[in-house]
């Protein structure tokens, strides 16, 4: 195969959404003002890469509360914490803030909201994702987590006229609505969400990757393993046509068999990863003869979200 042969697809939109930044932003902005240590519960977001950056910085990773010494801050991550943990941090009084993206706390609210009109809420999502945890912390009583479709078909419910799901906002569009499906056939009294609760940027990276995966052999994507919506851009890739996808956090982790025979490489990153992983892709890509990059883009992004209000108030003062 010659080298004129052979070109890359950048999908765009890719990488950071307005949610992410802002979570990311909000800890770097923490270290500035206040200064090292600030205690971050779980990863403020998935990705190797922006954590380990920070960790060099001064922030402190915690898996729970009671790692945060008493008075001390602590940022709650993008993903969102249940009323819960808000509760364990005022008894150590810890110093806290919340950089929960607000597409999250939207799908808080829906479950605060249809729990007072006591409605059986069933949340489709993956167990054990912290997203999914804080929501069905919102509402313990009144919610159930639909990850399979052995969930869909078991779940039961107490008045099939008073039912809604939610989701969690990074699963594959066509997952949620195969879950929906099957949830509808079983409850047709089953309410939709007042507005869509996957998120716009997971939406508008999936549609990407979908415009372009047809073209592709072999579809790169730049994310972390425990980050949901970067491994939902694999599947996406691979029930759109390309014939391959795998899911790298650095561009060493390429290996060079997945390049043999293949012309079109479609490159794109999960909605946490920072685009500086993706230009050392490129680079990766250009060394074996990748140079002509044509960016396929679907949507252009220009929503953002102000700081934390507890961060707000502090950086004006200062």
């Amino acid at each position: 195969m010659s080298d004129t042969t052979k070109r890359v697809l950048l999908a765009k939109p890719r990488g950071y959404c307005a949610g992410v930044d802002r979570a990311v932003v909000t800890v770097e902005k923490a270290l500035e003002t206040y200064g090292p240590p600030v205690y971050v519960r779980k990863e403020i977001v998935h990705n190797k890469h922006v954590v380990e950056t920070l960790r060099e910085r001064g922030a402190i990773f915690v898996d729970q509360t009671d790692e945060v010494p008493e008075g001390a801050l602590v940022v709650f991550s993008a993903h969102g914490v249940s009323p819960q943990v808000h509760k364990e941090a005022a008894e150590r009084n810890l110093r806290t803030i919340d950089a929960t993206c607000p597409l999250v706390t939207k799908v808080h609210n829906e479950a605060k909201r249809f729990a007072r009109d006591d409605y059986d809420i069933l949340l489709i999502g993956h167990e054990g994702h912290e997203e999914v945890e804080g929501t069905a912390g919102e509402a313990p009583d009144h919610v159930q987590l639909v990850d399979t479709a052995e969930d869909a078909a078991k779940v039961q419910v107490r008045d099939p006229s008073k039912v809604i799901w939610l989701s969690q906002t990074t699963l594959s569009v066509d997952e949620t609505m195969e879950r929906v499906d099957q949830l509808k056939a079983r409850f047709p009294m089953l309410s939709d969400p007042p507005s869509d609760d996957i998120c716009y940027a997971t939406s508008n990276r999936q549609y990407a990757v979908k415009t372009m995966a047809p073209q592709c052999e072999l579809v790169i994507v730049v994310g972390s393993e425990n980050s949901s919506n970067s491994k939902r851009l694999v599947e996406v890739a691979l029930q759109a046509g390309a014939k391959a996808s795998h899911l790298v956090d650095f561009a060493h982790q390429i290996d060079e068999t997945w390049l043999e025979g293949v012309s079109t490489v479609g490159v794109t990153s999960g909605a946490s990863v920072p685009d500086n992983l993706v230009m050392d892709v490129l680079a990766f890509l250009a060394d074996r003869g990748y140079l002509d990059v044509e960016e396929v883009t679907t949507a252009n992004e220009k929503i953002a979200f102000s700081l934390p209000r507890e961060l707000r108030k502090d950086l004006k003062t200062g």
